[in-house]
């Protein structure tokens, strides 16, 4: 599980969702799909749930109202796929589509990873290194400059491993309380803030939501449900609450029997080329095809969004690291020549 939330995380939806696929395609009851890769499963937490929607299933309820019933742990756009495919005599082929959605999703967050690491090693280095030489400074020159005691440096590695401790301790407090708020359903609320409105994190978050959106908008269609439903459902998956309330405000005119670009013409979050192509696929009657497209639209936009991102980063961060060196080199020798001159009262 995750620790953000108590839903199963990506890396073992990948699996679950690709087991589950393999074992019905080669026609394998539901009910001995569910014993045969709950049994497989490292993690208890996801055996334990297989293995309570296979005993649901033998009690007499479907394959969706046993996946409703873990909903704490099994994401709704899953369960709604699930329940379309069971509905619509579709399984096999939603099954196989959730295993590729889930696969695109964590070669996505992989991505981002990737992109994000270098940027992250340079801040920790800029952070150990700024703050040890920031506070050597003070006691080196002083020593230098015969005022108070004679600079120690193991009394000042000791020194400087406490306040490491305390910096620590004190980002240790902030991550368990974004923790608790991201469980209880509010932190998606601050950091959804920041990003869509701070650039460049505004122009990736945008990107990636909607290629989430559109991708599950695809799937859903494709599955037979209702396009309210599907709209309700693919908000949810872009992960952000202000996009999410932006995009479900179509709902109510798509019920009075709007059209899918009528409805999103208030939206502040689709592009001109998303507009575009639903327009396109209404008219043609490919809004499936359409979707899926302007879903892989986004995903390259919002890849290319990533590396400029990054390259922004790593800009930001060695001019910073440049900065802070320049004025490490500049106080120590301020302070090393302006002690001296004290000494000598010149």
């Amino acid at each position: 599980m995750g620790l953000f939330s108590p839903q199963i995380d990506l890396k073992k939806m990948v699996p679950l969702c690709r087991q589950l696929a393999t074992t019905h395609d080669a026609g394998i009851p539901i009910v001995r799909a569910l014993d045969v890769v709950g049994r497989q499963q490292k993690d208890r937490q996801v055996r334990e749930m297989l293995i309570k929607m296979n005993d649901s299933i033998k009690d007499g309820s479907s394959l969706a109202e046993a996946a409703r019933a873990q909903s704490r742990l099994l994401p709704t756009f899953f369960i709604e796929l699930i329940a379309s495919g069971e509905r619509g005599g579709k399984l096999d082929v939603m099954l196989r589509d959730l295993a590729q959605y889930f696969e695109d999703r964590l070669a996505m967050q992989r991505q981002i990873t990737r992109a994000m690491t270098y940027p992250i090693i340079q801040l920790m280095f800029a952070w150990f290194c700024g703050t040890f030489a920031l506070r050597l400074i003070p006691k080196v020159t002083a020593g230098i400059a015969g005022k108070g005691e004679p600079f120690d440096l193991m009394a000042y590695f000791r020194e400087y491993a406490i306040f490491q401790a305390q910096a620590m301790l004190v980002f240790a407090t902030v991550f368990a309380v974004c923790v608790v708020l991201s469980r209880l359903g509010y932190f998606g609320y601050v950091w959804g803030f920041f990003a869509t409105k701070v650039w460049p994190l505004s122009t990736v978050t945008k990107k990636f939501g909607l290629a989430r959106f559109f991708r599950s908008m695809s799937l859903l269609i494709g599955s037979g449900l209702r396009i309210d439903h599907c709209v309700e459902s693919s908000a949810a998956v872009t992960a952000n609450p202000y996009m999410q309330k932006d995009l479900v405000k179509a709902i109510p005119l798509i019920r009075d029997g709007c059209t899918l670009v009528e409805a999103f013409t208030a939206s502040r979050y689709l592009t001109p080329t998303a507009r575009e192509m639903i327009h396109i696929g209404e008219i043609s009657g490919q809004l499936e095809t359409a979707l899926r497209k302007v879903s892989q639209y986004h995903l390259d936009e919002a890849t290319h969004a990533v590396n400029i991102a990054t390259k922004v980063f790593s800009v930001l961060i060695g001019l910073a690291m440049a900065g802070l060196v320049g004025y490490i080199i500049i106080t120590f020798y301020m302070r090393l020549y302006g002690g001296m001159f004290d000494a000598l009262g010149v």
